[in-house]
């Protein structure tokens, strides 16, 4: 190679002042012939790259270091102390830790939170875009943010992931941990990552793990990568997240059924469907569902309300009718408690608001009422062909963050487009379903 290659900071070839700025000293940067893309090495030193194969990286990303002539002569470049690979300023899918310790980047993926249909698929993605295209090594971590916290983890190689695109659930296991609920939490989160040997950490999860995510990349400089998961779809920094279409599917399907069940016995059946603080799955169901009446949290009824509506259904000749609720909804003048999890939030399933829904109909109006409460249904079996979809693209642009260095940024899907968000952003307020999307429902009630 000629002085030029070897040198990059006196050939001029770096492209921008960031360029020329990283490349001085104390680090060294050494480019491929095509000047586009650099070597960081934790000590001043003059790199030699060998002159096969000349181009190391391609398009500002990481080419895949996979074989055994690459590896050979990059196992030379623990002697200079290497620190990182990286292309046009981002990382790489190769890590080196001292003098003797060359290896691939490892990336350490957890999922948080409910689960939901497409996690599995997501992991999938991760892991096979990470290693074929990246050379990345990956670690899952069991039970959400408690598996950081105990340091239990799993391995996942190819096989690992291996038939998981239609597989509901997470196979790394979830919970509603906070780590931040202790205050040594977000230190022991970072110290326990040095510990694993991880290089970076992919968060899939909503509102409270992206939360935690932030967190620990803000205050601990712990480097992470957010997968937004909700099957409320009630983050603001996605238009949509895996998870929901199969969930209002779930419950469109459950509703068509009890449509016969409640014509055929002149009963009122109040679905109970999933949405802690908005009511994203209610109104969709519910407009697909042919629905008499939604309630959701963001539009405030009482149960006069609901009585006088059903009421209303009956005096037309309508001897049944399908209310859809989601579980979040509180009647006006409820002042009823309930436990409370680690982020804060009301423990629903002992709240039974759909059961109050009935119970106050039945008293009021004398008809009778009966409760379906669809629950972990709507959480479990195979995504269907959308969230599969989507849950693939999250996961292969999560791991080309990873790979580019790009931290504290949360994939999200802008019209058709995925793109990504700082995480901050992405959660810092929830999404409620907007009148106007509300009130194309409403012509259809009663």
């Amino acid at each position: 190679m000629d002085e030029g290659v070897r040198n990059p900071v006196a050939a001029g070839q770096f492209r921008s002042p960031a360029h020329r700025a990283t490349a001085a000293c104390p680090k060294l940067q050494a480019s491929c012939p095509a000047a586009t893309d650099f070597v960081t090495c934790e000590k001043q030193a003059e790199l030699t790259l060998p002159s096969t194969p000349r181009t190391v990286f391609q398009k500002g990303l990481a080419a895949n270091l996979v074989s055994d002539t690459v590896n050979r002569r990059f196992t030379e470049l623990h002697k200079i102390g290497l620190r990182s690979i990286s292309g046009a300023g981002g990382w790489a899918s190769i890590v080196a830790r001292g003098h003797d310790n060359l290896r691939f980047m490892q990336v350490g993926i957890l999922t948080g939170g409910g689960d939901c249909p497409g996690l599995n698929a997501v992991i999938r993605a991760i892991v096979r875009v990470g290693n074929s295209r990246f050379g990345q090594t990956h670690v899952g971590l069991r039970n959400g943010w408690r598996g950081l916290l105990d340091q239990k983890t799993m391995p996942l190689d190819l096989d690992a992931v291996s038939g998981l695109l239609p597989r509901g659930g997470t196979i790394l296991g979830t919970s509603r941990t906070n780590p931040f609920k202790d205050p040594e939490g977000g230190a022991n989160c970072a110290a326990n990552f040095r510990a694993l040997g991880l290089d970076a950490l992919v968060a899939i999860g909503g509102e409270d793990t992206l939360g935690v995510a932030a967190k620990l990349t803000e205050q601990f400089d712990v480097p992470c990568v957010g997968v937004p998961k909700t099957i409320d779809n009630d983050l603001d920094g996605t238009d949509y997240t895996f998870g929901f279409s199969t969930a209002v599917q779930i419950a469109t399907d459950a509703i068509d059924r009890l449509h016969s069940t409640a014509e055929s016995h002149d009963r009122v059946m109040v679905v109970e469907v999933m949405g802690r603080h908005v009511g994203w799955i209610a109104t969709y169901a519910g407009l697909a569902g042919g629905a008499d009446a939604i309630l959701i949290p963001e539009v405030p009824r009482t149960l006069d309300d609901v009585c006088a509506a059903i009421s209303s259904r009956h005096d037309r000749g309508k001897d049944f009718s399908i209310i859809v609720v989601s579980e979040g909804f509180e009647l006006e003048g409820d002042d009823a408690t309930a436990e409370l999890d680690e982020f804060g939030h009301k423990q629903l399933a002992k709240t039974g608001i759909g059961e109050q829904i009935a119970e106050g109909l039945r008293e009021r109006t004398g008809f009778d009422t009966r409760v379906a409460v669809l629950g972990h249904i709507q959480r479990g079996g195979t995504p269907n062909a959308y969230d599969r979809i989507l849950a693939t693209r999250f996961g292969s642009h999560a791991a080309e963050l990873v790979a580019q260095g790009r931290f504290g940024r949360m994939v999200a899907l802008h019209g058709d487009d995925v793109v990504d968000i700082p995480i901050a952003e992405g959660v810092a307020k929830l999404k409620a379903v907007p009148p106007e999307r509300f009130a194309v429902a409403e012509p259809f009630f009663g």
